[in-house]
């Protein structure tokens, strides 16, 4: 029987996984886990920590809850915390909604959402975070204002460009389903976006597969089209819940992953699982149930960790056979 077109693409990136075999030091190293914990909703960042320790987790994403100058982490009380159970800081989750909205054509919100990046990069810094995620515009809203949202939202973020350089963090720019904000929808926008910036302190990738399985042609092709500028993959599965609950197909995200060389030391691969709808940021303020958020946790990552080791101890096999 012919494979369906999906099934072609599969196996392209498949023989490219298998070539790895030739070349063992690449992969000494597995990527590395983080967790994007703002999905936890208004847990104290002290049991969000133990739940990752008990998973064997070593890197959290940082809800970015910086919204004014008195509110959100601490960075003394935050390391404390993270320290005591062994966790550091991949980067922080920039959260963008229509009142700090980078492409806004209202000034003010505009100028909140420099603000407000300045704020999270004092933060970053204190914390040693390597990234923030940068939605371009707000999340929740599809709807575009006007046809000038794209220049706009890169001439804005330009204006912080020069912070995140000078402070050796990574700007990530994340590409969201149509179904959630009104551009950068897939990787070549995210592309198209950065070039638009052009300015060396706005160079990276955050990619979400939940995003790419319907605003992509297939998930593991634009994971390889974004080549080292990736620094951050958001994990879910296609219902948005847990590894392994849905239809994702994961071997061909990790083999893509290793391709692209993404088990460098700096780069993540981060569960952010909020469930369907249009306005993801309502998991921010809902009240935790630990057991749910515990199962949730420890079958995502056993699911992955499952995974991965599978596919390596495959490709090892087939290299004594060499």
């Amino acid at each position: 029987m012919m494979p369906q077109i999906f099934e072609k693409k599969n196996k392209k990136i498949h023989e490219s996984f298998m070539k790895l075999k030739t070349a063992p030091e690449r992969l000494s190293r597995r990527l590395e886990f983080s967790w994007s914990n703002w999905g936890f909703g208004m847990e104290p960042l002290q049991n969000s920590a133990a739940r990752l320790e008990k998973a064997g987790i070593k890197y959290i994403e940082l809800h970015g809850n910086h919204y004014g100058n008195d509110l959100g982490y601490k960075a003394k009380e935050t390391l404390k915390i993270l320290n005591d159970y062994g966790l550091k800081v991949s980067g922080i989750c920039g959260i963008f909604s229509a009142n700090n909205d980078l492409s806004s054509n209202c000034g003010i919100q505009r100028q909140a959402a420099i603000d407000y990046l300045r704020r999270e990069l004092d933060f970053a810094e204190e914390v040693k975070a390597s990234y923030i995620l940068v939605v371009p515009a707000a999340v929740g809203r599809p709807a575009p204002y006007d046809d000038m949202e794209f220049e706009r939202s890169a001439e804005t973020l330009r204006i912080v460009a020069d912070d995140f350089l000078k402070r050796k963090i990574k700007a990530a720019i994340e590409p969201i389903r149509a179904e959630e904000v009104s551009i950068v929808h897939t990787v070549s926008d995210a592309i198209k976006y950065i070039k638009t910036v052009e300015h060396p302190g706005v160079r990276h990738i955050n990619a979400d597969v939940y995003h790419m399985q319907s605003s992509e042609d297939h998930t593991g092709e634009a994971i390889l089209a974004t080549g080292d500028m990736l620094v951050n993959l958001h994990l879910a599965d296609s219902n948005r819940g847990a590894l392994g609950e849905g239809s994702l197909d994961l071997d061909t995200v990790i083999k893509a992953l290793y391709v692209t060389g993404r088990n460098l030391e700096g780069c993540f691969v981060t569960p952010e699982p909020l469930g369907p709808g249009g306005n993801p940021y309502s998991a921010m303020f809902g009240k935790p149930d630990p057991g749910i958020l515990d199962r949730l946790v420890t079958n995502t990552v056993n699911y992955f960790r499952e995974r991965e080791e599978l596919l390596i101890s495959t490709l090892y096999s087939a290299r004594l056979k060499i």
